[in-house]
């Protein structure tokens, strides 16, 4: 236990990919939970790193008390869904692709191959659980016979034959190309404009022209690009060898964080002098609670790349080096007790990634 630790602080690392998958859950697909019972610090966000192999799927469900934005790391999956509308909706999904369900409506997901379809479910609700996603399987096993046969138009006969518990994930033929009449797969196409498509529930994040700054560059999308995202934004962020997401909060949001690719550092202050100082590697997940101060250092030799999300669908952050930009120097050089020639070299505008190039004189 870190010092911090002891003085009330939770550990803001959790290595999601070094636990055990969920057992019991039937063929074609693993899964591991990031959530507030696993993650204490993680109260308002929980996260899912869920893998499936070719024609598994994750089978009909819906979550009571959360609403599901996810992240696909590659391969590629085939997801529907009914609103309370009754549209409904079937998209395909590809590396770098966003898909955002509101709370209680049903879906599914199925991996489409060639390969094992890895993505990351984010919810918004760190308390988020097994014991609030209700599965059609779980459902119609626990009805009275009579009443689901009435229900189904079968006979009680066939409703024996179902499944007599929770499927979870199933194992079947990898679905076709087309959809009734419609091509919805990114497999049926390679063109720029089909993996560009923006539907209703998809985003194509990884298509989005990054912001670039001089140690790494950003993807975002909120509600404004997605606007059925309402209460869940999020971004890939790239830092260079030695660059630092410059410290910051976000007033309006907790910000929960997948270690992509190589290694980082991050600082969590949370006031009264307390704060907690955590590495990062690949398949780790990190947490900023709304409004605590952080940065994030890339500390290794190569790009380092992580998903952020942030449990509001409008982004909002303030930077350290635009508040100090947007006060006089004397009020600095008072603040800091400090003389005026020195308050004069803090930054006078924001960086959002500091490089060694920026700090250099």
């Amino acid at each position: 236990m870190s010092e911090q630790e002891g003085q009330g602080l939770s550990s803001f690392r959790y290595e999601l990919e070094k636990q055990p998958p969920k057992p019991n859950v039937g063929p074609g697909g693993t899964t591991r939970q990031a959530s507030a019972h696993e993650f204490p610090v993680s109260t308002g966000i929980a996260g899912v790193s869920m893998r499936l192999e070719p024609g598994g799927m994750r089978e009909l469900h819906w979550h009571a008390n959360a609403a599901e934005w996810a992240y696909v790391v590659e391969g590629y999956c085939r997801t529907t869904i009914l609103h309370p509308t009754g549209d409904s909706a079937t998209d395909d999904f590809g590396p770098g692709d966003v898909w955002y369900f509101p709370k209680g409506y049903g879906h599914s997901i199925q991996g489409l191959g060639p390969g094992e379809c890895h993505f990351l479910l984010i919810f918004d609700n760190g308390y988020f659980s097994e014991d609030h996603t209700f599965s059609v399987t779980d459902w119609i096993a626990h009805t009275p016979t009579s009443v689901a046969a009435q229900n189904l138009g079968f006979s009680e006969e066939d409703v024996a034959s179902l499944p007599s518990g929770e499927v979870y994930f199933a194992k079947g033929p990898v679905p076709a190309p087309e959809v009734g009449n419609r091509e919805v797969g990114l497999q049926s196409s390679s063109t720029r404009e089909q993996r560009s498509l923006v539907t209703t529930h998809r985003y194509p994040l990884e298509a989005q022209e990054p912001r670039e700054f001089a140690g790494g560059t950003i993807r975002l999308v909120t509600v404004e690009e997605f606007p059925i995202s309402t209460t869940m934004a999020g971004a890939i962020l790239e830092l260079e060898p030695g660059a630092i997401r410059e410290m910051h909060w976000h007033p309006n949001a907790d910000e929960w964080q997948y270690y992509l690719s190589g290694t980082a550092r991050m600082t969590v202050f949370m006031a009264q002098g307390h704060a907690e100082m955590v590495e990062f590697e690949a398949g780790d997940v990190g947490y900023a609670p709304q409004g605590s101060g952080h940065y994030i250092e890339n500390t290794g030799n190569d790009v380092c790349r992580l998903l952020l999300t942030f449990n509001s669908g409008h982004y909002q952050e303030i930077s350290l080096s635009e508040w100090l930009a947007s006060n006089p120097t004397q009020l600095l050089a008072t603040n800091f007790e400090i003389s005026e020639s020195l308050a004069e070299r803090f930054p006078r505008e924001q960086h959002f990634i500091v490089s060694w190039s920026d700090t250099r004189c």
